[in-house]
C-alpha cells in the first residue's frame, strides 16, 4: 500500500485529481500495489497506458520530461503535445536554464503557469506569489507568452498554437515554439465570447473588450490583462457613474507578443530607408483612442511597460513591484494600489495632469475610496 505523497497533492491543488482514474498516470510497469484511496471515486490509478506524468517534486524532472515529450516529432518521428503545468512561480524561476535548453532543441509544446500573479495566491507566502515569470518569458525567443483574461480568448490562443506548432506554418513562420499561458487561481464569471470577437487582436496581444459609453466627457483608456481584467471593468463603471469619464476597457492577452512585433516593425523601418513606414499593431490600435493610457495587471509594473515606446500619447502604469504580503486579495490589490479604485484614481489623475478636469477631484477621490489604506 502506498501514500499520494506531496506532489500528487499539488496536482489536487490544480483539480487534476478527477483525471486520475479516467486517463491515468504513466508507470512502465503498471500498477503493482493497492492506493490508500483505492475506494474512492477518483482513486489515484497507475497504468502502462497513462498519459499524465508525475514526476514528484521536482521541476527540472518535469521538465526534462516535458521536452523529450517536446522533441518527440523530431527524435522519434512521432508528434506529441506535452502539457506541463505548475506553481507559475517556479517554471522559469527555477528552470529557466532548462527551459533555455528546451529552446535550443526546438521543443514544442505548452507550459501552463497555475497560481499566477502577485495577489491571487495569497495564503502560502510570498514564495509562491508570482509578479513577475511573464517578464522572465520574454526573455527567451521560443516562448509565445499569454495573459488571457477568459476561457474563449484562451480557445483561440490554444488553437492558433496548435496551428502553428503542428500545423501548415504561415510564410516566414517558426514551428518551433513553445506557448507559456498563464492561469490564476481565482474563480472569476466566465463571459460568452462576445458576438463579433476580434480574433485577430486576441492572437496579435490586444483587443477591445468592452468599449465606452458614448457621451460628452473626459475619455481614457484602461489596458489589463489576466485577472486584471475584470478590476478594469469595475473602474470604467466606477469612472462613468461617479466622475463621467468615459473609459474604453483592452483585453492585453499578450504584452510581450506587441512589444516582439513593435521591435521587429522598428527593425524593418530602420533596415528599409525610402519605404513606407510601417506603424506596430499596438501603435495602430491606440493611434486614434481618446484620453490618457493607464495598464494594469498583476505583475510587476515592468511587464505592460515593455509597450510604453510604442504607446501614443500618455502612459502610465500599476503593478506589483516589491514584495508581496500575507493577507487577504482585497488588502493586496490596495498595497499595490491595483484595484478598482485605485485604477479610477489613476486615471483621474492623468486627467487632471491633462487638464481636463480640476485639481479638487483628486481630493474628492481619495476620500470617497478611502485611498487611505482602508476600504469604502
Amino acid at each position: 500500500m502506498r501514500r499520494r505523497e506531496g506532489a500528487v497533492d499539488a496536482c489536487d491543488d490544480f483539480g487534476l485529481d478527477a483525471l486520475f482514474a479516467s486517463k491515468k498516470i504513466y508507470s512502465p510497469h503498471g500498477q503493482n500495489y493497492l492506493s490508500v484511496d483505492r475506494d474512492q471515486m477518483l482513486s489515484y490509478q497507475e497504468s502502462t497506458s497513462g498519459v499524465l506524468l508525475h514526476e514528484g517534486i521536482t521541476e527540472a524532472g518535469s521538465t526534462a520530461s516535458w521536452t523529450a515529450a517536446g522533441t518527440s516529432y523530431a527524435t522519434h518521428g512521432e508528434p506529441m503535445i506535452p502539457v506541463y503545468i505548475f506553481y507559475s512561480m517556479f517554471g522559469f524561476q527555477r528552470t529557466g536554464d532548462g527551459l533555455w535548453a528546451a529552446a535550443d532543441q526546438m521543443t514544442r509544446g505548452f507550459l501552463l503557469g497555475a497560481t499566477a500573479g502577485r495577489t491571487t495566491l495569497n495564503g502560502e507566502g510570498l514564495q509562491h506569489q508570482d509578479g513577475h515569470s511573464l517578464l522572465l518569458a520574454s526573455t527567451n525567443p521560443a516562448c509565445i507568452a499569454y495573459d488571457a483574461a477568459y476561457g474563449f480568448e484562451l480557445g483561440h490562443i490554444v488553437r492558433e498554437a496548435l496551428r502553428r506548432m503542428y500545423g501548415e506554418p504561415h510564410p516566414g513562420e517558426d514551428q518551433n515554439v513553445f506557448y507559456y499561458l498563464t492561469l490564476y487561481n481565482e474563480p472569476i464569471p466566465q463571459p460568452a465570447e462576445p458576438d463579433g470577437v476580434d480574433v485577430e487582436g486576441i492572437l496579435a496581444g490586444m483587443h477591445r473588450y468592452s468599449p465606452a459609453e458614448p457621451g460628452d466627457g473626459p475619455h481614457a483608456q484602461i489596458l489589463a490583462s489576466g485577472i486584471a481584467v475584470p478590476w478594469a471593468l469595475d473602474a470604467q463603471r466606477r469612472l462613468l457613474e461617479d466622475w463621467n469619464v468615459h473609459a474604453d476597457v483592452w483585453s492585453v492577452t499578450s504584452w510581450t507578443q506587441l512589444r516582439r512585433d513593435a521591435l521587429t516593425t522598428d527593425e524593418w523601418n530602420l533596415t528599409h530607408p525610402g519605404q513606407p513606414r510601417r506603424v506596430p499593431y499596438v501603435s495602430r490600435r491606440l493611434r486614434d483612442a481618446p484620453g490618457p493610457v493607464v495598464a494594469v495587471s498583476d505583475w510587476m509594473r515592468a511587464v505592460p511597460d515593455q509597450i510604453a515606446p510604442f504607446v501614443p500619447g500618455g502612459w502610465c502604469s500599476l503593478g506589483t513591484d516589491g514584495f508581496g504580503l500575507s493577507d487577504t486579495r482585497r488588502a493586496l490589490r490596495r498595497h499595490f494600489k491595483i484595484d478598482a479604485e485605485s485604477i479610477v484614481y489613476r486615471v483621474l489623475h492623468e486627467l487632471v495632469d491633462r487638464g481636463e478636469l480640476g485639481q479638487l477631484v483628486l481630493a474628492r477621490a481619495a476620500e470617497l475610496y478611502r485611498l487611505d489604506g482602508t476600504f469604502a
